[in-house]
């Protein structure tokens, strides 16, 4: 099982991440959890200084954009 995490404050940006990343991890047939990060501290221990981000199994895969589906499917796979 993949741990897929959504890092931010919660903002409109985070949540059209955390949309596209659970659509493109479906689309895939990803066994998958999706948990949405929106400590402070935890986000800036992980090294994120620019959110949203996306992390994956504990690895930053990216941050402070929102991809499309396609190119989250990209990273995912």
């Amino acid at each position: 099982m993949t741990t897929l995490q959504i890092l931010g404050s919660g903002c409109a940006n985070c949540v059209r991440l955390a949309n596209n990343v659970d659509t493109a991890a479906r689309e895939l047939g990803m066994e998958f959890t999706l948990e949405k990060v929106t400590d402070i501290q935890a986000i800036v221990r992980s090294g994120v200084m620019k959110t949203p981000a996306l992390v994956v199994d504990g690895r930053v895969m990216l941050y402070g954009r929102v991809p499309n589906v396609e190119e989250i499917k990209a990273i995912l796979a």
